[in-house]
């Protein structure tokens, strides 16, 4: 397994020394995703050190503090959209690189990780970012029906609110616990929750999805 990261090695080293504790192979690469020479570089060392790809995660992503359109910079939005939508597309795209048979390969799963922002729409908070998701939603469909044929499956799981460090690039790290009387099943989720239904749509147990969504928001 490559673990992929931008800037947290130690946590990257960390999460690759649990997998290697319970007998798997695992190497931390840095990338930035958003990069289509980085992504060369980083699928190299997959093929080199790991083997062919078989299933491919898109997690990659970011987001800014809480804001209105009228207030948000050119680049705040080029970033949104270079991290959450033309980095899982690149990701991608050199995975089918090694996936597809006409390239050599056997098939395989692509999860792309959106988020339930994408269908309600983050009004006064983040519509960049809701609208980045929207479109990995968008790309997620249409890419399941252009390789369904050719033994590769493309699925996405959709969180809403989880604890994890991500809300504290919004500057509120404490906003699920804040919004947990907000969600119907009056707890925020957790980053398993979310991983176990990526692992389910990787898998075998899953061979006949292709093109689906798994929303994971509590009820919302």
């Amino acid at each position: 397994m490559c673990i992929n990261y931008l800037s947290d090695h130690a946590s990257a080293e960390r999460l690759c020394g649990q997998i290697r504790e319970t007998g798997g192979h695992a190497i931390a690469v840095q990338a930035d995703v958003s990069n289509e020479d980085e992504i060369i570089r980083l699928f190299g060392r997959v093929d080199s050190e790991l083997g062919r790809i078989t299933a491919l995660v898109n997690n990659a992503g970011t987001v800014g503090e809480a804001s209105r359109l009228d207030t948000m910079s050119e680049f705040r939005l080029l970033k949104i959209m270079m991290s959450n939508v033309v980095g899982p597309m690149l990701c991608s795209k050199h995975a089918l690189l090694r996936m597809l048979p006409r390239h050599g390969g056997r098939g395989g799963s692509i999860v792309n990780v959106s988020s339930v922002a994408a269908r309600l729409g983050s009004p006064g908070e983040y519509v960049d970012y809701a609208a980045s998701k929207g479109a990995l939603d968008t790309f997620t469909v249409g890419l399941a029906k252009e390789v369904a044929g050719e033994g590769v499956r493309v699925n996405a799981v959709r969180p809403g609110y989880i604890f994890t460090e991500f809300h504290a690039l919004s500057g509120d790290p404490h906003r699920v616990s804040k919004l947990e009387p907000t969600i119907p099943m009056g707890r925020g989720g957790l980053a398993d929750e979310v991983a176990e239904a990526i692992l389910w749509l990787l898998s075998d147990k899953a061979s006949y999805s292709t093109g689906s969504f798994i929303d994971l928001g509590g009820g919302r």
